[in-house]
């Protein structure tokens, strides 16, 4: 018999005024929706990697950070974009840094891009039923050359040649279809990736600040630059203004020579 039947004090208790945690195996849903988005982009070429991402961290209708930074540095030779919840993307990638230095003292060398990306695949299919929001961009050089992966947090991890991640990922595949290949020059390159960074930032109220512009090539990566948003975007228009008089001179000259 219990002690509390005995003294005759079995009466169930009041339960507390305060809101109580829910049971173990139960998750508590979140009180409203909080959307967030973002434009990060990468694509190969001949002499390296060209990386491109917007600064604004938004929570919902709240901008956060208008300058954030979403390229995080993982080795001399390898970089990685963020994409999805602020917090998880900081803290995974955090972890393989941890595993690629560790992986770095025991071997003597550094793991490839593609051995990296098979690395964090596993460690986020491990919980993937942990509600986790992470895709990244995996851009580096290694001895393959130019190297380019694509990891999200149930997994998928996969290879290419273009990228784009985040809300504003259709507005930036629109610039990068037509004007990208494989030999593009590297200051055209530099100015393709700013171009559908601020196009995307245009179009999507999650993306926006600045463009944070990286390239990863043979002796390492290099941050190029950091440039508003607006700024760039007002320079398009201005190149594409020159760009319209310089052709309707070009066609006027050839009507007035004469037959």
């Amino acid at each position: 018999m219990a002690l509390q039947d005995i003294l005759g004090m079995n009466r169930l208790s009041r339960p507390p005024g305060w809101p109580l945690p829910p049971p173990a195996r139960m998750t508590a849903p979140p009180p409203f929706p909080l959307p967030h988005g973002t434009t990060t982009l990468a694509f190969r070429c001949g002499h390296g990697v060209v990386v491109a991402a917007d600064t604004r961290s938004s929570c919902g209708g709240l901008i956060c950070d208008p300058a954030s930074r979403k390229v995080i540095t993982l080795h001399r030779h390898l970089i990685a974009t963020t994409s999805g919840t602020s917090a998880d993307c900081t803290a995974w990638l955090r972890i393989l840094r941890c595993s690629l230095r560790l992986r770095h003292l025991h071997e003597g060398q550094q793991p490839s891009v593609a051995g990296t990306a098979k690395l964090l695949s596993r460690l986020l299919h491990g919980c993937h039923s942990k509600d986790l929001c992470v895709a990244t961009l995996l851009c580096g050089w290694d001895h393959t050359g130019p190297s380019l992966y694509y990891v999200y947090s149930d997994g998928t991890c996969f290879s290419g040649d273009v990228f784009s991640v985040g809300s504003g990922s259709p507005y930036a595949y629109a610039v990068l279809d037509g004007a990208y290949r494989y030999d593009l020059p590297v200051a055209e390159a530099f100015a393709l990736a700013r171009q559908a960074v601020a196009h995307a930032a245009r179009r999507d109220a999650y993306s926006g600040g600045h463009v944070d512009l990286y390239h990863v090539q043979q002796s390492g990566w290099i941050c190029v630059s950091r440039e508003d948003v607006g700024q760039v975007y007002q320079g398009l228009g201005e190149t594409a203004e020159e760009e319209g008089g310089r052709e309707e001179e070009q066609s006027g000259e050839e009507r007035s020579r004469p037959n």
